[in-house]
């Protein structure tokens, strides 16, 4: 049986990390089509003061970034927003174990770079369902 439900009264936020700035705009533009409001950022360093601005439903981020690494930043972010901790989704073309290792050590989802738009957008669904169980 079904239960029943009711939209979200916002549109659900991500924010995109990647120093490859044409993979953040194409992943921002693919989100923003699926009714996500998205925020670019291109170093850790935008990330960290856009995390302290602006709250997140959610985060997607490359595991290496030019200025710091994807898990030392999960970390960072947090400690600000706390469940981003469990809404973030990690995105790396570096197939090496220690990469593994360390996004396994976050228990993020992660996806492969070059990625499927799909399996992004089925992660993020998940994470942060669009809408909630009705409680009346």
């Amino acid at each position: 049986m079904l239960g029943r439900f009711r939209l979200l009264t916002h549109m659900p936020r991500v924010l995109i990390v990647d120093d490859e700035a044409a993979i953040a705009r194409a992943l921002a533009l693919a989100l923003t089509r699926d009714g996500w409001a998205c925020v670019q950022a291109t170093s850790a360093e935008q990330a960290q003061a856009r995390l302290r601005e602006e709250m997140f439903d959610a985060m997607v981020l490359d595991l290496r970034l030019s200025d710091m690494r994807g898990d030392v930043l999960l970390h960072v972010a947090a400690s600000l927003q706390p469940h981003l901790a469990e809404r973030s989704l990690f995105m790396t073309g570096d197939i090496s174990a220690k990469a593994e290792a360390l996004i396994e050590a976050t228990h993020c989802p992660f996806v492969r770079k070059p990625f499927d738009l799909a399996d992004v957008l089925a992660v993020l669904r998940d994470m942060v369902p669009r809408r909630e169980a009705d409680t009346a």
